[in-house]
């Protein structure tokens, strides 16, 4: 069979995975709206400046607390309102699109690769190595997750860097365990037992020969995990401990309006239903590459 045979071959075979694929996740209709939420809100953050009608800390000192354009007092140069000090909040919502992005991105990176060298490891080499690495892990998952969370960044320092380092901190055993589990299967399959008496060092069987078969499970709590990760910077920005004012963090916009609650409401609403949308639309999009991904959920 000739190398153009084989590329062709192969081709075939990833176009047809890649349409099995796009089956098994189009059959949850859920997980096609997540999909669509977070490409629009991939598509608003990239976008940022030219989709924000203003700057996100620009402040209008004659346009303090308006209400959105369809209530009485409203104006249509700020579509969704003005905060306290007089920053239009749509402008502050879309620019608060690239801080969540780039969280759930940095700390799933993070957590993940982490995860990845501490479960490849542990379930690699059993024993001792094992028993210490999961001893370590079961102590980081006794804490509830955002209170160790709280507990890190008060010892690093408040601010959005170190809030991050936390939080992945905190998601890294979910990940380890995970890997670790998918290791110790493929540990006892016949391609493993080849590969080692082919001669494959130990390196090589970790990670390419074991990794490339345990991927599928980590992307499902990858996604998971970036919409956590998402809520829980959220929720350390409210508690003073995450992004900094006048970053425009979704969590620090609703800690700065508390105050403002009874008399101006779309300065909390809108920043909580913007969490609340992206985290729902990214979980749902988790539940449809569970379906897709794991071959025990797939319908006939």
């Amino acid at each position: 069979m000739s190398d153009t045979t084989v590329k062709l071959s192969d081709a075939a075979i990833r176009r047809r995975m890649l349409a099995e694929f796009w089956f098994y996740f189009s059959q949850n209709r859920g997980a096609v709206v997540g999909l669509v939420v977070f490409t629009l809100l991939v598509v608003v953050a990239l976008f940022a400046p030219v989709l924000a009608p203003h700057g996100a800390a620009t402040q209008y000192r004659d346009a303090l607390l308006l209400p959105p354009v369809w209530q009485e007092g409203g104006n249509s140069q700020f579509l969704l309102g003005t905060d306290a000090v007089g920053r239009d909040m749509l402008s502050r919502l879309i620019y608060g699109a690239q801080y969540s992005l780039f969280i759930g991105i940095v700390v799933v990176s993070i957590a993940l690769f982490g995860g990845i060298i501490i479960g490849l490891v542990a379930g690699f080499f059993r024993g001792w190595v094992d028993n210490v690495i999961m001893r370590v892990m079961d102590l980081i998952l006794a804490f509830p997750s955002l209170l160790l969370a709280l507990v890190l960044v008060a010892v690093l320092g408040p601010g959005l860097t170190n809030a991050m380092i936390a939080i992945a901190i905190v998601y890294q055993p979910h990940f380890a365990r995970l890997t670790r589990a998918a290791v110790m299967s493929e540990m006892e399959r016949e391609y493993v037992t080849a590969a080692r008496v082919a001669g494959a060092g130990n390196l090589r069987l970790m990670f390419k020969t074991i990794l490339p078969n345990c991927l599928a499970p980590l992307i499902v709590q990858a996604t998971l995990s970036f919409s956590s990760a998402v809520l829980d910077s959220a929720a350390l920005g409210f508690l003073g401990m995450g992004a900094q004012p006048p970053t425009p963090e979704w969590g620090t916009m609703l800690a700065e309006a508390r105050e403002f609650i009874l008399r101006a409401w779309w300065v909390v609403t809108f920043p909580g239903l913007t969490i609340l949308v992206s985290v729902l639309a990214i979980n749902l999009m988790g539940d449809g590459l569970r379906d897709a991904l794991d071959p025990k959920l797939k319908r006939s």
